[in-house]
């Protein structure tokens, strides 16, 4: 007869016990620290309830940090965006530093060309003068070489600054060859009226070369 009584009050424990640890679980389920809602699966469906089996984050530390990780992203965000601005500005600098200097290139080049143009034309004209210069030379001598009156008859036939030129060609190479000039004989031989209209020009302009 005891030995029924003790096996029955073991039984009755372990039921006890069973129970508690089925509401230990129950209990720390809810509270989140474990997920037992699979154990519990048909105990829900037999009363007519689903079980939640979503995991949900429920304690603090994990909340602090889904809260940090959110807090770093949108740092992180915002260095991005910092970043991102500073690179546009730079590029509209780089893209305004270029266009100053492609401005500044064109100028130095239209400069280059105008100086090129400049030195053409003076060359041009250095090379007119050198030009003129030979013929009058020549043209000079070869009167020097003539007899007076078909040295003046070929004279008159030329303009006022063409016979100018010459004759102050030919008292030139009369100097360097340590002779007398020719001019002032040529001069008597031509009409008063043009000898008067040279000398004014001569007067006004003392060289022409």
């Amino acid at each position: 007869m005891g030995f029924g009584k003790s096996l029955g009050k073991t039984i009755v424990l372990l039921i006890l016990v069973i129970i508690l640890i089925l509401g230990g679980l129950l209990w720390f389920d809810y509270l989140g620290v474990i997920h037992a809602k699979k154990i519990f699966a048909p105990f829900y469906r037999l009363i007519g309830k689903e079980p939640q089996t979503s995991v949900a984050v429920t304690t603090n530390q994990e909340l602090l940090q889904v809260d940090l990780d959110e807090e770093r992203l949108a740092k992180r965000l915002e260095e991005l965006s910092l970043r991102s601005e500073e690179l546009d500005k730079r590029e509209l600098d780089i893209q305004a530093m270029e266009a100053e200097n492609t401005q500044i290139a064109q100028e130095l080049e239209e400069r280059r060309i105008s100086q090129e143009e400049r030195e053409k034309t003076f060359n041009n004209i250095q090379k007119m003068y050198d030009d003129r210069s030979v013929n009058i030379r020549k043209n000079a001598e070869n009167l020097n070489g003539m007899a007076p009156a078909n040295a003046v008859a070929i004279l008159n036939e030329m303009d006022d600054q063409d016979i100018i030129d010459t004759l102050r060609m030919v008292d030139q190479i009369a100097a360097e060859e340590g002779k007398a000039s020719m001019v002032s004989y040529w001069l008597s031989l031509m009409p008063a009226e043009r000898v008067a209209e040279l000398q004014r020009k001569m007067a006004n302009k003392p060289t022409s070369l």
